[in-house]
């Protein structure tokens, strides 16, 4: 029988972190993101910034603007929603977050992303699961909700990011095979 404290023969010691078998809601929930988030940064993995930036779909979808995106939304959900600071962002949040400019560089979008999981890590940590916030469109949400949403935008980029990933390399996958 499998506890928290041991790690399945599924997993390897490429995965760095696994929801708990018999862990708290809050718990469950924050580390079913952290894996979500792990798998974008792991999709960055060993390719240099012309690939990052490659536009693979006719919209012009590309690993590093996918992450300004997450980013972007990570302050927005578990930041703003709640009355949480923010840093200020050098683009529009709502029409420049899927492109990244000649200008910005990917350690920027990379640290970025980094900020934002920090920032949004501590609103987890300090406001509890049935805490009540503001959406961007008025809509009063809980932190559970906004979790269990991050989770679901987070896990969905991944998956675009995997198939982009694909198209580039070859490279598939939520994380390193053995």
């Amino acid at each position: 029988m499998e506890t928290d404290n041991v790690r399945p023969r599924c997993y390897g010691p490429w995965m760095t972190r696994i929801v708990p078998y018999t862990g708290g809601e809050k718990e469950s929930l924050h580390a079913s993101l952290d894996r979500h988030r792990d798998v974008i940064l792991w999709k960055l993995d060993g390719l240099d910034d012309e690939a990052l930036r490659r536009p693979m779909t006719p919209s012009g979808t590309n690993l590093l603007a996918m992450v300004k995106h997450l980013a972007t939304v990570e302050y927005g959900w578990f930041c703003t929603t709640f009355g949480r600071e923010t840093e200020p962002f050098w683009f529009d949040a709502y029409t420049e977050d899927m492109t990244v400019e000649p200008h910005e560089s990917t350690a920027d979008i990379v640290e970025f992303y980094g900020r934002a999981r920090a920032a949004a890590d501590q609103a987890i940590d300090e406001i509890h699961l049935d805490g009540l916030g503001t959406s961007w469109n008025g809509i009063t949400v809980s932190m559970r909700w906004v979790l269990i949403h991050m989770i679901e935008e987070t896990a969905r980029h991944a998956g675009h990011m995997d198939i982009v990933r694909e198209l580039i390399d070859g490279a598939t996958g939520d994380h390193l095979r053995a």
